[in-house]
């Protein structure tokens, strides 16, 4: 094989080098594939994301090789989350708790992406994947019976190019290139919301605890502690305000924190430094996570709302749960082989994130229409037993099973004293 063969063709070619493409490279890399990962931005590169890692994200992260690493960037220690209703109500859950259930690590971990993802890159790397920085994907490729065999690109003058691979793996996150060209996202009705994301230092009175701040009718916020003392405020708005952001959002975002009687003293004395970052609408979905030479992994294949904060598990453990189903393609004597191969990932991953998918739609809904998070925050915040448990479930290490048991629901929607707050 010569070397413009060898620099053009690949067994896998990952589109997308965030948490979902490093875990895939990684893992695909390890089995010896010959594993090419694109993407458009130069690392490190800012991201709008809430930066929270889950106490059993760090498994993947060990099994990888980054924890350590992790650690040593100065990634920030969560205990567990608290979450305010819009009428006050404050639930607690703890990650150590009585119900039995115990993660990787008993902690979560917040890091700001600028740092994580290079050191995600660099462990795809060290087994063996290349990785390119600066390329933009613009189309896949196919051959005459429809199968993906590999992708275009763009480079930074404009040339175009072809890249060959036997199977193309989209992890272009939200707007996946990949997804849209096969015709395998779409795009929910509801909820649509936007995301904003800053960093502060000095914002008041930040624990070990990530907060959650939901407001009637106009979104919530998200806060937590990440590296070098920073806190990481992420912003979730409904799309109707898409106008207003696009006027200034850095504007429209500080004044939502100012307006919120329990964040303004908080805020007052806190300095934003970084730009704040915009993403969204969310809402997408994909209708299959695979076509004849491709697949979907992490936000490409599945994105419902970021309530729960945990896509960056997700994307990670995609990644572990597709390398498998991608070398038995790899290997495949047929199309039809192949096919099979990734058919059986697509119902692994159903089978993986079925249950959690379930609890998101149904905490995305209680958080979209206020007098239902009120009334079932005044079941959690008095049951900590039960705050435990579903902040368990958001955390990957309790079944999601157990909230959505039959016994678990009714104490959830048992009629509870009626709040005196004006906010009920």
């Amino acid at each position: 094989m010569n070397n413009e063969r060898r620099d053009t063709t690949f067994d896998v070619i990952v589109v997308g080098g965030g948490p979902a493409g490093a875990s895939t490279a990684f893992a695909l890399a390890r089995a010896n594939a010959r594993v090419l990962v694109l993407d458009r931005a130069v690392f490190p590169r800012p991201k709008p994301c809430a930066e929270y890692l889950s106490p059993q994200a760090s498994r993947l992260l060990s099994a990888m090789g980054a924890l350590d690493s992790v650690e040593r960037a100065g990634a920030a220690h969560l205990a567990g989350m608290t979450v305010r209703a819009p009428n006050g109500a404050l639930i607690r859950g703890d990650f150590v708790a009585s119900h039995g259930y115990r993660a990787f690590r008993d902690r979560g971990l917040a890091l700001r992406r600028t740092k994580l993802d290079p050191i995600l890159l660099d462990c795809a790397r060290a087994a063996g994947a290349q990785v390119r920085e600066g390329l933009r994907v613009s189309d896949v490729v196919r051959d005459d019976t429809g199968r993906v065999t590999g992708v275009r690109v763009l480079d930074a003058t404009g040339g175009s190019r072809e890249l060959r691979a036997t199977l193309v793996i989209g992890a272009d996150g939200l707007r996946s290139v990949v997804g849209r060209r096969l015709d395998l996202t779409r795009a929910r009705r509801w909820p649509k919301r936007l995301a904003l994301v800053a960093h502060y230092e000095n914002f008041g009175d930040v624990t070990a605890w990530g907060e959650m701040h939901v407001e009637r009718g106009v979104g919530y916020v998200g806060l937590a502690a990440v590296d070098e003392g920073l806190t990481n405020v992420a912003m979730v708005v409904p799309a109707r305000f898409a106008r207003l952001v696009s006027a200034d959002r850095t504007a429209f975002f500080e004044r939502w924190l100012r307006e919120r009687p329990q964040l303004a003293p908080r805020v007052r004395d806190a300095r934003r430094v970084s730009p704040v970052l915009a993403t969204g609408p969310f809402a997408s979905h994909a209708r299959r996570a695979w076509a004849p030479g491709a697949a979907l992994v992490g936000d490409a294949a599945d994105f419902f709302d970021p309530f729960t904060g945990e896509g960056i598990y997700a994307a990670l453990r995609g990644g572990e749960l597709l390398a498998p189903f991608a070398v038995q393609a790899l290997g495949a004597a047929t199309s039809t082989s192949m096919d099979a191969a990734l058919a059986a990932y697509e119902r692994a991953r159903r089978s993986e994130f079925r249950g959690k998918w379930m609890v998101e739609r149904l905490i995305s809904s209680a958080v979209g229409f206020a007098p239902a998070i009120n009334y079932f925050a005044r079941t959690l915040a008095s049951r900590k037993d039960m705050a435990d448990l579903l902040v368990g479930v958001t955390g990957d290490f309790v079944p999601a099973r157990e909230v959505l048991h039959p016994r678990y629901l009714f104490k959830l929607f048992r009629h509870s004293r009626p709040s005196t707050s004006p906010g009920a």
